[in-house]
């Protein structure tokens, strides 16, 4: 069984006065003052724009250009729900400002990520003369020369971390502080000030779609990132768009929309087509206009996510048992792995081994890369390091892809895994839990869980609350779901689920006591709306 180090973060709590919870949540986030706390709390609209872009001006310039003249304009997407929802975002944008433009999304195996020349090649034939990437494009450098020599502009739109050569675009818009759809966003207003500013109320509303990238591309939730998923979440729930319509009523989501119904639900449906499927009609259904259209994308999308579903717990399951335990980073391959899955395959893994992670689908010359990383070990920086074996790398300190020849797969991961042990030691590979403070049992209510409610939305940045409670009663034990993987319990009159806790079930006996680690939710399941504790780990006191 996974065992974590406990870290309370406030160990002893004696004075329970009336707001004592909001106040240690506040204090263990850095909210030390009345200003900080109001920001976190209510985040403005003005702290979107306050983002500095670079290079909007030289955009706006050439896109001005662009309308007035009627050329031919293509946003060129990624294949994910960042890309595909940054898209949606500047293409309608475009499109209600008078542009000539259409979108092109890619496909993940027969074109690749980013910007391929090939398609660059088509688009000419076509007479486009100006093409604005959605997050992706700050490494394209050979294919933006090769735009420029048939006579194409390109606007690179990116969050990704700049390498050491840049491209030579018109223009590279660019911020980390964003995820690609938040940098489109961004650019769609300044493009909607300088030419329509009566256009705003429109941007406003686009922040849903923004709000599902930031939160499917696992961007800190703090800040402008902050206000764009409070803000966006506020618009999703009473959308207007068809498409994200249908998708929660084929989903089944029910009530309030929140960062994991986004997260667990709406994203993963918007990625699997572009991992297994086309992106594009991913696209077509964030754009539709007409309901039945919407309902029958709704329903491919999740199809595709099933499949996905199922393929990747195939993989999983072969991958398991060819990690090298002692390794401090996790390197394998096989031929048969769907390069859109390895990803998800990386993540998994890295969370069963708390240990980056890299995933390869071996081709029989060049092999594509997916690599997942622990907090604190920058995988991008990793990879690079190995630069004469791999092409293409990028992303994040915590998660990139990259391809590399076949050939060089074993030198790679002897070169990465020898300069990682420089840098991981036991120590920051431990399995961490912070816990914000003890509850005790009359602390479990509803009046906690709102409370809690205030501090959303939760992600990257700002952690979901995680509570620990000792000596609790175990009246019922058992497992659920269909490998019979999660632990559903019952404990001193609450239930709690504990996700892929399945293993703890041996070890249980109704009668037996356990400290519990866990968040609080509310329970959904058929109207119930009681208290439930989301398990995170456990001690038995038998």
């Amino acid at each position: 069984m996974v065992t974590h180090i406990w870290n309370v973060i406030s160990p002893s709590v004696s004075n329970k006065g009336k707001n004592w919870l909001p106040s240690l949540l506040a204090k263990n986030r850095g909210l030390t003052s009345k200003k900080k706390l109001e920001e976190f709390l209510n985040p403005k609209f003005e702290q979107i724009l306050e983002v500095k872009l670079t290079d909007v001006e030289k955009a706006l310039k050439r896109i001005s250009k662009a309308i007035s003249s009627k050329e031919k304009v293509i946003i060129y997407s990624d294949y994910d729900a960042d890309g595909i929802c940054g898209t949606a975002i500047l293409w309608e944008t475009l499109h209600d400002l008078g542009a000539d433009t259409l979108p092109y999304v890619p496909h993940r195996i027969k074109e690749g990520y980013g910007l391929s020349k090939e398609a660059i090649s088509e688009l000419a034939k076509k007479k486009v003369k100006l093409i604005i990437t959605v997050d992706h494009g700050v490494a394209a450098v050979d294919q933006v020369d090769h735009a420029k020599d048939l006579g194409i502009d390109v606007i690179v739109t990116d969050h990704h971390i700049l390498p050491k050569k840049l491209p030579k675009a018109v223009a590279l818009v660019h911020s980390t502080d964003l995820c690609g759809a938040g940098v489109a966003w961004r650019l769609a207003y300044e493009i909607s000030e300088k030419l329509k500013p009566s256009y705003r109320e429109n941007l406003i509303e686009k922040l849903e779609l923004a709000s599902i990238a930031t939160v499917a591309d696992l961007v800190p939730l703090l800040g402008a990132n902050r206000a764009i998923v409070k803000l966006g979440l506020e618009k999703i729930s009473k959308t207007s768009r068809p498409g994200l319509q249908a998708l929660i009523r084929e989903t089944s989501i029910s009530g309030q929309i929140g960062t994991f119904e986004i997260g667990h639900i709406i994203a993963p449906r918007i990625n699997a087509m572009g991992r297994i499927e086309h992106a594009i009609d991913a696209l077509r259904l964030i754009c539709a206009k007409n309901q039945d259209q919407a309902a029958s994308l709704a329903r491919l999308l999740c199809k595709t996510n099933t499949k996905r579903q199922d393929l990747t717990s195939k993989i999983i399951q072969e991958a398991k048992v060819m990690v090298n335990g002692e390794s401090p980073i996790g390197v394998i391959s096989h031929p048969n792995w769907h390069e859109g899955i390895i990803g998800l395959v990386a993540a998994r893994l890295m969370e069963i081994h708390n240990k980056p992670m890299i995933v390869i689908s071996q081709g029989e010359t060049f092999s594509k890369g997916s690599a997942r990383s622990v907090a604190g070990f920058n995988i991008v920086e990793a990879i690079s390091k190995s630069s004469n074996l791999v092409l293409n790398v990028g992303g994040h300190p915590m998660a990139a892809g990259f391809t590399i020849e076949t050939c060089h797969i074993q030198s790679f991961s002897d070169s990465i895994n020898y300069y990682a042990k420089g840098k991981l030691s036991v120590e920051s590979l431990a399995r961490k839990l912070s816990i914000e403070c003890e509850l005790q049992l009359d602390d479990i209510s509803r009046n906690t869980l709102e409370i809690i409610d205030e501090f959303e939305p939760f992600g990257v940045g700002n952690r979901e609350p995680l509570f620990l409670t000792k000596g609790m009663l175990v009246e019922d034990v058992r497992c659920v779901g269909q490998k019979n993987d999660h632990l559903k319990l019952q404990i001193d009159g609450f239930s709690a689920i504990g996700f892929n806790m399945g293993e703890f079930r041996s070890q249980i006996r109704p009668g037996y006591s356990v400290d519990a680690v866990y968040t609080l939710a509310e329970d959904r399941y058929n109207g119930n709306n009681a208290i439930q504790l989301k398990l995170r780990d456990l001690k038995i006191k038998s």
